[in-house]
Order: C-alpha cells, then sequence, then structure tokens
C-alpha cells in the first residue's frame, strides 16, 4: 500500500511538473507574439544644405510612406517629439529644423536670407537628399507657408496634408496681427522693437498655455526647451526677419486656394479653436476649395498636440491609411 501511494505521488509530481514546465514555457512563448511592438527609434541628423547644417528627426523605415512633419514658431521639430513614435511603425517620419530654429545652424540675420521661399527651398532639398519622391505634409503654424510653398512648386509630389493651425486665408490673420501687419508695412526700428515683446519667456508660456482646457498639464519643458533657443544672441534678429517676410506668404494666399480646387489633395484639419494666433476662423475656408477634407474642431489652443495629440495621433493613423 505504501509503494501504490509513493508511485502514484510520484506520477502527480512527475505529471504537475511537466505540465508546469509547459505552462512556464508558453508564459515565455506564447505571449510574446501578443506583445506590442517596441516603438520605432528616433535619430537625430543633419543634412548640409546650401552650406548650413539642417538638423531633423528621422523615424521608420524609409522604404515606407513618408510623413513631413513641419513645425511653427517659436519651436521646432520637439513639438513632434511624441507624436513621431505614434507614426514610426507604419510610416517613415521626418522632422526637420528650419534655419534659425532648434538644432539647425543659426547664420547671423545680417548675413543671411531668412525667408519662407529659402526655407520651403530647404525642406525640398532636404527630401532629395533622403530620397524622397512623395510624401504628406503635416502643417502648422510657419509649416502652413513652407509647406504650402513646397506644394506650389510640385503639387503632384503632395499625398496629402494634415493642416493644424496652419492659414492660408486672410480670414485667418485677425486683430493679433495688426503689429505684425504694421511692420510689415513700414519695417522700421520702432515697428520691429514693438514686437520683440512676442519673443519673452511669458509669451513663450502664453502661447503653449492660452486656451487649453487644463494649463497645469502642458509640460514646462517645452518653455525652457523655447526659450533657451530664443535667448541665443543673435536669435531675435532672426525671428524679426522671420517675422516680416511672413508678409510675402498673403500674396502667395490666391495661388495655392487656386491649387487646391485644380488638384483636390486629401486633408485632415485638427484645429484648436481657441487659438487667438491663428483662430478657428481660418479654417473653415478650407471647405471651400477642399473636396476631400476631414474636419475637426479641438477645444484648445494653439499647440494643439500638447492636449490633444493621442485624438490626433489616431485621426492621423487613419488618414494616411486611407490615402495610402
Amino acid at each position: 500500500m505504501l509503494r501504490t501511494l509513493l508511485n502514484t505521488a510520484a506520477t502527480i509530481t512527475a505529471g504537475s511538473l511537466f505540465s508546469a514546465g509547459v505552462m512556464t514555457l508558453g508564459f515565455y512563448i506564447l505571449p510574446s507574439s501578443l506583445l506590442a511592438a517596441e516603438p520605432a527609434q528616433t535619430h537625430f541628423r543633419a543634412e548640409t544644405l546650401e552650406g548650413l547644417k539642417i538638423a531633423y528627426r528621422e523615424a521608420g523605415d524609409p522604404t515606407n510612406p513618408t510623413v513631413l512633419l513641419l513645425h511653427g514658431f517659436p519651436t521646432s521639430s520637439h513639438m513632434f517629439r511624441n507624436l513621431i513614435p505614434e507614426l514610426a511603425a507604419d510610416y517613415h517620419v521626418i522632422a526637420p529644423d528650419y534655419p534659425g530654429f532648434g538644432a539647425s545652424e543659426m547664420p547671423d540675420a545680417a548675413e543671411y536670407d531668412y525667408s519662407f521661399a529659402g526655407t520651403a527651398r530647404l525642406m525640398t532639398q532636404l527630401l532629395d537628399a533622403k530620397g524622397v519622391d512623395d510624401y504628406a505634409v503635416y502643417l502648422m503654424d510657419y509649416g502652413a507657408p513652407v509647406g504650402y510653398r513646397m506644394f506650389a512648386e510640385d503639387p503632384e509630389r503632395v499625398t496629402g496634408f494634415i493642416i493644424q493651425n496652419g492659414n492660408a486665408y486672410e480670414e485667418g490673420l485677425r486683430e493679433f496681427w495688426d503689429p505684425m501687419k504694421a511692420y510689415w508695412a513700414d519695417p522700421s526700428v520702432a515697428n520691429g522693437d514693438a514686437l520683440r515683446a512676442f519673443l519673452t519667456l511669458d509669451a513663450t508660456k502664453w502661447q503653449f498655455t492660452h486656451g487649453t482646457q487644463n494649463p497645469d498639464a502642458i509640460s514646462p519643458d517645452n518653455f525652457w526647451h523655447v526659450q533657451y533657443l530664443l535667448d541665443r544672441p543673435g536669435n531675435q534678429e532672426v525671428q524679426l526677419e522671420m517675422f516680416l517676410d511672413y508678409g510675402t506668404n498673403l500674396a502667395e494666399y490666391p495661388k495655392w486656394q487656386a491649387l487646391f480646387r485644380e488638384h483636390q489633395p486629401p486633408a485632415l484639419l485638427m484645429w484648436g479653436k481657441n487659438d487667438v494666433i491663428f483662430p478657428e476662423a481660418g479654417a473653415h475656408p478650407y471647405k471651400d476649395d477642399l473636396t476631400d477634407l476631414e474636419f475637426h474642431i479641438l477645444d484648445t489652443g494653439h499647440f494643439a498636440l500638447e492636449e490633444y495629440g493621442t485624438e490626433i495621433a489616431a485621426e492621423m493613423k487613419d488618414f494616411l491609411a486611407r490615402i495610402n
């Protein structure tokens, strides 16, 4: 009887150990196929174009469709730091810094022609250097005139627009722009100096927090990153040059609008409605010119990615999957 009990116990123990081993093996093997893929690594690179080092962030497989992310004022590709990993699993993502912004070189304003036309030309050269034939483009703030100038040079190259508080209509230039318009009409020292208030830390904080639902949730890392760049010796002069040149974009608006109507690029619009710089009034005219337009107004401010990053990423992925 004792021997029978011992044999039975041994059989049960061996079977239990075998089952546990299988379960343990399964624990390590089976769920691994269910785990989410590691986020694609973002690389921080640079190309020398027209003698300037142009920095950019890049992620994803270059054989996948390309998404170009064009930043606004006064930030850099840093504004896309959270969006890039969301897109990079399925797309090749490039986010450059304009001359005088981010990690790109900053020539002296007296010796270099800071302009939206020149910036657009450099962004196109960057895509050429990377072997990118066509691309979808995220346009925000300054990114809109840069991207639309690129579109005007070669409309067939653009597969789609993601428009986030980026203007192409005079309806979008309200009272906020009056000091800028005075500078365009008379680029005097006095009118330029009146714009330096936009380059202070208080103004930077305001741009990131005004119109947001929860200002305390906006990372202050944005302020320190941006203000460090603005406070570099000579950078205020760079920004004044860009403020002045922004006036040249208005003459291009009718051309861009005609190209929208002619080529009908698919577009996803995600617009922070509480933005004072580019108010909601600038969003609605796109509906007159673009027939394939997904239109979303968000309850946030100028830098919508800071508060609606998850929603924007999800809408972008659906949109990009459709157009690709």
